[in-house]
């Protein structure tokens, strides 16, 4: 029968050993940490540099490089130099890990295109397909070209330009004259005379004035001495 020394002895030996295999496992733990920790980089700016530039700088960390194949246009960034990273910069990660990229093809390239000879319609459907802006519009009014056609145009055709002006025929000039004054006189026959010109005559609603023939104008739109075209609407308010 073993002795109570010798069992006190073992268990003794016993927690002695747990306690030291747990310290173990502690530090290797810790150590285990701590050289994970120490395989994490800080990513760098790469945004602005080239690519080569940006090689290098991953490469001192333990880093590479990975270049997106599909180039963006960038207004703000010249050609050739990254304008994106994953992951971004200042953000942490393990040594052998590759950073993507997008490298920039510089400002995009507008092309104007051709607009002579378009309508006004078709030729700012054109501008906004292609991204150019319209500048200016400067019109006139000839019988030799038809309404609302481009005549000219400024930058011309494949010229490398962000904006365009155009110069817009609108047809055509129509007659215009001068409205008389009609108050005081018959509406039915001043409107009938307007009408048999081309106008588009409204009589509007009738209210009583003493003194007056029913029908008689009283007021009038526009008033004597406008000048009006044929296209242009007359109202006549008449007594009743």
């Amino acid at each position: 029968m073993p002795s109570k020394f010798g069992v006190w002895s073992v268990g003794r030996i016993l927690i002695l050993v747990g306690a030291l295999g747990g310290t173990f496992l502690l530090f290797f733990g810790i150590a285990l940490r701590v050289a994970l920790r120490a395989r994490e980089v800080q990513v760098p700016a790469l945004v602005g540099h080239t690519v080569n530039e940006a090689s290098q700088s991953l490469g001192i960390l333990g880093l590479t490089l990975k270049v997106d194949p599909a180039r963006r246009p960038d207004a703000t960034v010249p050609a050739n130099r990254i304008i994106q990273q994953d992951p971004p910069a200042g953000s942490e990660a393990r040594t052998q890990r590759s950073v993507r990229v997008w490298v920039s093809t510089g400002p995009r390239t507008i092309i104007v295109p051709r607009l002579v000879g378009q309508s006004e319609r078709a030729a700012r459907l054109r501008m906004t397909q292609d991204g150019v802006e319209l500048d200016s519009v400067t019109e006139f009014h000839s019988p030799d070209y038809p309404a609302d056609a481009v005549i000219s145009q400024d930058p011309p055709p494949d010229a490398k330009a962000p904006q365009v002006a155009l110069l817009l025929s609108r047809g055509e000039a129509s007659a215009s004259y001068v409205m008389p004054d009609v108050i005081g006189t018959d509406g039915g026959r001043v409107a009938a005379v307007l009408r048999d010109r081309g106008f588009r005559v409204t009589i509007v609603g009738s209210q009583p004035y003493p003194g007056l023939p029913p029908g008689t104008i009283v007021r009038q739109q526009p008033q004597g001495g406008f000048r009006v075209a044929a296209t242009d609407s007359i109202s006549l308010e008449v007594s009743r």
